[in-house]
């Protein structure tokens, strides 16, 4: 009788953890981890927007690969918004070139006044995007230690990245130099002298 009551026990004990395995647990974000989330989300839509309309403008393939890259990432932040059951600014403001935030519609305002003088301001425009990205990334990640979050950054990080180095080979066509506008200089000439990466890998 003993020895039933032990099995039953042990039994039970079993149950009870694997029920806790199953379960999944949403660590709440702090006010901050939301702001940056919901802000990259709009910065990623900015980016699309303004290679989007580039595209439609210039005909020229690198803006048209690159924001469909730039709708990857706003898919993934997507993915991150509705798990922390938080609202989508995008779902908000959801027309091409139309942002909730003011700063980022004042941004986009100038990125394509800019973008629209000729092909090679176009591309100073591409470039300019990535450096805002990296720099906005950088200073998210230094504000979280949440595991959803720096995974989703570092893979945006790493795309935005691979999209300096494009703009920068492109503009090297017209003997263009790109300088750094938000990250540093040297930030910028570390970016540009490393290998196209593997993001997400």
């Amino acid at each position: 009788m003993k020895i039933f009551g032990i099995l039953v026990f042990i039994l039970a004990l079993g149950f009870t953890s694997s029920c806790k395995d199953d379960e999944v647990t949403v660590m709440e974000l702090t006010a901050s981890e939301k702001q940056d989330l919901l802000y990259m989300r709009e910065e990623e839509k900015l980016a699309r927007d303004v290679y989007d309309y580039l595209y439609a403008k210039y005909d020229l393939n690198i803006f048209n690969n690159i924001g469909k890259s730039e709708q990857r990432h706003m898919d993934k932040l997507l993915t991150l918004i509705n798990k922390y059951n938080l609202e989508d600014p995008v779902a908000l403001s959801p027309d091409a070139g139309k942002f909730g935030d003011a700063h980022l519609q004042s941004l986009y305002d100038t990125l394509i006044a800019k973008g629209d003088m000729s092909l090679e301001d176009a591309l100073l425009v591409g470039a300019t995007i990535e450096d805002v990205d990296i720099f906005d990334l950088d200073e998210a990640i230094d504000k979280t230690n949440n595991t959803d979050l720096l995974g989703a950054y570092a893979n945006l990080n790493c795309g935005s990245r691979n999209h300096m180095r494009a703009f920068n080979s492109q503009l090297g066509n017209y003997s263009i130099v790109y300088s750094a506008q938000y990250i540093t200089q040297a930030k910028l000439e570390e970016v540009l002298s490393g290998d196209h990466e593997q993001c997400g890998q």
